[in-house]
């Protein structure tokens, strides 16, 4: 059996805007890849609302993807694919990163999952902030361009996937932000960008 971490956010933990809660187990994305996979593989669903690739938040605690990410690979181990979606917090205003910061935050979580003797990592651009989350609440949490950073941050970690020879993927191939905060996966998207990954991932470890 392949053994997959999928590392993530809200939106790998299955953030449901509509509820303010999380989609139910069927539903989200992480348990319809493990159907999409079949037998022959285990998902492990490591998403935590508010984390960031490696940044200290401080307004909370335990949401740097760095420090985490050691323990929660020795409590899983072993290990065939480290699958990271990350790179949304990372926009919100206070943190006063550009994208290109963001990505050398991906950079850092990527060359520590490997420090760690995983050999297959796949990084997964994120899911585009919509503008209109400029008119909703929201926008006071994440901050003034945090949509136009989102939007760059595919053009770098494609270039950094390429350099550390490391898998790619694109989540905006699949996905879709739902109408309420317009950085959440909507539920139609689960089951699309659970195919998707199921099939890239088929192609790195089977």
């Amino acid at each position: 059996m392949k053994t997959i971490l999928c590392y993530g956010d809200s939106n790998t933990w299955g953030y449901d805007a509509a509820s303010g809660g999380r989609f139910p187990y069927a539903v989200r994305w992480t348990t319809r890849l493990a159907e999409f996979l079949g037998a022959d593989y285990r998902v492990i669903d490591e998403g935590l609302c508010g984390r960031t690739t490696v940044f200290d938040d401080p307004l909370s605690c335990g949401l740097n993807g760095l420090w985490m990410i050691e323990p929660i690979i020795n409590s899983h181990n072993p290990i065939d694919l480290v699958m990271i979606m990350l790179g949304t917090n990372d926009c919100k205003g206070y943190f006063g990163a550009t994208a290109w910061n963001i990505a050398e935050g991906m950079r850092r979580l990527v060359l520590q999952v490997q420090f760690l003797g995983i050999k297959n990592v796949l990084i997964v651009t994120p899911i585009n902030i919509d503008p209109q989350i400029y008119n909703t609440d929201t926008a006071a949490v994440m901050g003034r361009e945090c949509s136009e950073k989102s939007f760059l941050l595919d053009q770098y970690y494609k270039a950094l996937a390429d350099e550390l020879h490391v898998a790619h993927l694109n989540a905006n191939d699949f996905v879709k932000a739902n109408s309420i905060d317009f950085m959440h996966f909507d539920e139609a998207s689960q089951e699309r960008f659970a195919n998707g990954a199921a099939q890239k991932i088929k192609t790195i470890v089977s």
